[in-house]
């Protein structure tokens, strides 16, 4: 943001300068007033132009992540780099996507959500752990918010597991609020996701 806006505006935002940025938090870091530092919406690129300047490399990157948005490739780099990855809307945001994306409506969901008698919600969380990330979900509705805790004594059967990489991949948080072609940080989403949409 500018400094002195007021509001979320396009116009109010600014092209971020990560190394900067970085270099702030690393002090932070270095202070012991954090423990661990990460980023968060990082694409594989951003993520290695971070880390081609930074001292102490990031622990996290916090990445919209579920069953219809899998992003494998970031999955493969984080990994390989010894970066976690935690996934929020692990749900897919209910009611942000179409009917056919809605990731708790998705058919290969309810299938193994039957097979193993849990809810859609239980097999999305899951399987993100299952991949190695931690899901952060969100509820104020307390059944939901203990069938969520419910997903650490079983686990996805190694059969039903390939049914999930049959889904047809969509990224549902497009963050329209950071792209505008003449105001704001990217003038587009392919600049702002590097060609990851």
């Amino acid at each position: 943001m500018k400094k002195g806006s007021v509001g979320f505006k396009p116009e109010n935002l600014t092209k971020p300068d990560i190394p900067s940025t970085w270099k702030a938090i690393e002090a932070l870091y270095d202070s012991g007033k954090a423990r661990a530092i990460g980023v968060s919406n990082f694409s594989s690129k951003k993520l290695g132009d971070l880390l081609q300047v930074a001292r102490v490399p990031p622990a996290v990157l916090q990445v919209e992540c579920h069953p219809v948005w899998q992003q494998p490739k970031l999955h493969a780099f984080c990994e390989s780099k010894g970066i976690h990855i935690t996934g929020y809307s692990p749900l897919g945001s209910p009611g942000t996507g179409t009917i056919k994306k809605e990731v708790l409506k998705h058919p290969v969901l309810n299938m193994v959500a039957e097979k193993l008698g849990k809810s859609p919600a239980q097999v999305a969380l899951r399987w993100g752990l299952q991949m190695g990330h931690s899901v952060l979900p969100k509820s104020t509705n307390e059944t939901r918010i203990k069938e969520n805790f419910d997903v650490f004594d079983w686990s996805i059967p190694e059969e039903l597991f390939p049914k999930f990489a049959e889904i047809e991949q969509e990224r549902l948080i497009r963050g329209s609020e950071f792209v505008h072609d003449t105001f704001g940080a990217y003038r587009t989403f392919e600049e702002l996701w590097d060609g990851g949409i």
